[in-house]
């Protein structure tokens, strides 16, 4: 990787971490030809899965998530200890890179290796709240970009310049093309789309949530066809859940053009991480956002409000008993589903939430911290 500039994003576990870098990387491409982008990620499945249809290079390190426990305390350590150097081999190869953490325990090494070998770094905290990664990097960074106002209390002391540009998007949210996953999913078309996701790796309590309503869906089947993204760990069993349903569905594990597809709904069911709630704003589709639940922090929580606020979502709790979560989520579909009105009032409401702009943004930035060699 010799050469002119090169631009290290690390960070990785999610898709939520990973799809924010790829919108920057698109346009630092655009913007220099002679940049390169390489990117540090996790073992994890969703990664490689993510990053090999990029055409980006891609390592994959072998650090886990910290835990304080005993028997995988060692384990943490070492792992870590191990990517570090893999990154500091990186560096060393390449005088004149820049990093740029997106978040997750992936980006802690890497942006470590940077700090020691005094090479710039970027910090992107995309959701309200920081993570625990993101807080130790904050101390290192050069310059911190966030996506909600909110944000910049939590890095006011880190000495970093904090600027707000929104969530950088993929380009193909500036112009998509709702007609190409109608065909490619084989939708009928004149028939509404209820979008059904929990985000890259799916989510169980939604997917139960949904499949115990299917009876009730079938009422909208003259009008309203399903796309369901399961998740891969849960594909069969929710597609089995379909078997005999009147209402026109297409169950999927995972789909990945999702500027087209999310432009092609009508309606929206899907958890609420800081990306998919950019991406749903993007779309100017109406949403009813399901937070994760479990998170300490709740951020999720604290990013569909932002959408309620601007009037372009609402909120369904989910809860511990997912009959609950299920009749909740009824009174809200059936609602939406029935009122054209009101769901196109929520989508002309995302405009105030959509920024396009943030990746090219923080792109045009990125140049400005590399040398190139002379």
């Amino acid at each position: 990787m010799m050469g002119g500039r090169c631009f290290f994003f690390a960070g990785g576990g999610t898709g939520g971490h990973i799809y924010p870098a790829i919108a920057i990387a698109e346009r630092i491409i655009k913007l220099e030809r002679g940049a390169k982008v390489h990117f540090f990620c996790s073992a994890r499945d969703i990664d490689s899965q993510i990053l090999s249809q990029t055409g980006f290079e891609y390592t994959s390190l072998p650090v886990c998530s910290f835990s304080a426990r005993p028997d995988k305390l060692i384990g943490f350590c070492t792992s870590f200890v191990e990517s570090f150097r893999i990154a500091k081999r990186a560096f060393v190869e390449n005088k004149n890179a820049v990093v740029i953490g997106v978040g997750g325990f992936v980006s802690a090494p890497v942006c470590f290796a940077a700090h020691k070998l005094k090479v710039p770094i970027v910090l992107l905290n995309v959701d309200i709240v920081p993570g625990r990664a993101n807080k130790i990097i904050a101390r290192w960074a050069d310059k911190i970009f966030v996506q909600f106002e909110d944000t910049r209390q939590y890095f006011a002391k880190k000495g970093a310049k904090v600027d707000v540009v929104g969530c950088p998007l993929r380009i193909g949210f500036n112009n998509p093309e709702p007609e190409k996953a109608i065909e490619q999913l084989g939708l009928e078309r004149g028939k509404k789309i209820l979008l059904i996701t929990g985000a890259s790796s799916g989510s169980e309590n939604i997917n139960e949530a949904i499949c115990s309503l299917l009876e009730k869906l079938d009422g909208f089947a003259d009008d309203w066809q399903i796309v369901h993204l399961a998740g891969r760990a849960n594909f069969e069993d929710v597609q089995k859940r379909y078997v005999g349903v009147k209402i026109n569905h297409k169950v999927l594990d995972y789909f990945d053009d999702m500027p087209n597809l999310l432009s092609a709904a009508d309606l929206v069911v899907g958890r609420s991480g800081a990306v998919s709630v950019a991406e749903y704003a993007a779309a100017n589709v109406p949403t009813i956002c399901i937070p994760y639940p479990y998170h300490k922090d709740r951020h999720q929580y604290l990013n569909a409000g932002k959408l309620v606020e601007a009037g372009a979502a609402v909120i369904v709790d989910d809860l511990p008993q997912r009959e609950d979560t299920a009749l909740r989520l009824w009174v809200e579909l059936e609602e939406l589903m029935k009122d054209e009105k009101k769901r196109k009032k929520m989508a002309e409401n995302c405009k105030a939430v959509a920024n396009a702009k943030a990746a090219s943004q923080i792109a045009e930035q990125m140049f400005s911290l590399g040398k190139a060699e002379p």
